[in-house]
């Protein structure tokens, strides 16, 4: 398992234009949708982002500038895609994963860390390890962290995320001219909605990834159909995904039926049935501490 797809990737191809036009459509008509619009255009920002994850692994073109720009416009607006792309890449380097120093996705602290934070601070980490409070505050708190990372790099000079941020910074253009511009939608009704995409991106990561010894046991399987899995483009097969990173999204649950068996012995039986079943046993509960338990450092 592994290789990439070289047949011509046309439900990607689909996705995207689907994606566009039902997001267009969504702004020309926020007039009649009203607040629905947040729900409609937020799930929207959401397939976007999962376009935007296809993309930057090499769909559906072999051709990562290609893939870019059939991703640029920015309808999200918080995350610039150069900097997803390098930190994702790096998240995909199994042995590391869910190591808060070399992990840039982990949901973890080294205990030093975390003893340094102010009582405020720790507070919100903690209803943030609920599934409810990862929904309401999770996008903020990831924004904020992002946005820290990103802007210490910036005062080093770093040119690469530089020309990220600019190169967002068009996108946004090119998001916002519409929407805003064109369409007339209220600028605080499209942050809500972006808001809303990204609190549904923090659905699907929450739990993901847990701490564990064995590497095979840090990825989850969760079994959601439907507008959930179209929405994350099958990325809630995320054992399958991280075992086959090149593979498209479309094949990824034939990959998960064909090697079941295997794929849940290897990842120690971490799975969920789907996002009911995480919401009814974490909504108010929080799935694990924020220190790593294992973290082996300073």
């Amino acid at each position: 398992m592994g290789n990439r797809s070289t047949r011509a990737e046309w439900p990607t191809f689909a996705v995207l234009a689907a994606c566009y036009a039902a997001w267009g459509l969504a702004c020309l008509a926020h007039g009649t949708l009203g607040l629905w619009f947040v729900p409609i255009a937020g799930y929207l920002v959401t397939l976007h982002s999962s376009l935007q994850h296809e993309a930057l692994h090499g769909h559906p073109t072999g051709n990562a500038r290609i893939n870019e720009a059939l991703v640029f416009p920015a309808i999200g607006l918080f995350v610039p895609y150069r900097v997803f792309r390098r930190t994702h890449l790096k998240h995909h380097r199994d042995s590391r994963l869910t190591d808060p120093y070399d992990d840039p996705e982990s949901a973890y602290l080294a205990r030093r860390d975390w003893d340094s934070l102010s009582r405020g601070l720790r507070l919100a980490l903690r209803i943030n390890q609920t599934l409810l409070g990862r929904l309401i505050i999770g996008p903020a708190l990831s924004i904020q962290s992002g946005l820290a990372r990103d802007i210490a790099l910036l005062r080093q000079g770093d040119a690469f995320t530089r020309n990220a941020y600019l190169a967002h910074m068009a996108g946004i253009v090119i998001a916002l001219g519409f929407a805003i511009g064109i369409a007339g939608v209220p600028l605080l009704l499209y942050l809500a909605a972006a808001y809303a995409g990204y609190a549904l991106l923090m659905l699907r990561t929450f739990a993901e990834h847990q701490a564990s010894e064995a590497v095979g046991e840090r990825t989850a399987i969760i079994e959601a159909e439907g507008v959930f899995a179209l929405a994350f483009l099958n990325n809630n097969l995320h054992a399958v995904h991280h075992a086959n990173p090149r593979a498209p999204w479309y094949d990824l649950p034939a990959l998960y039926r064909q090697n079941r068996a295997a794929v849940l012995a290897g990842n120690g039986g971490y799975r969920f049935e789907g996002y009911r079943a995480i919401f009814a046993r974490h909504a108010f509960r929080a799935k694990e501490g924020i220190i790593h338990p294992f973290l082996r450092r300073g």
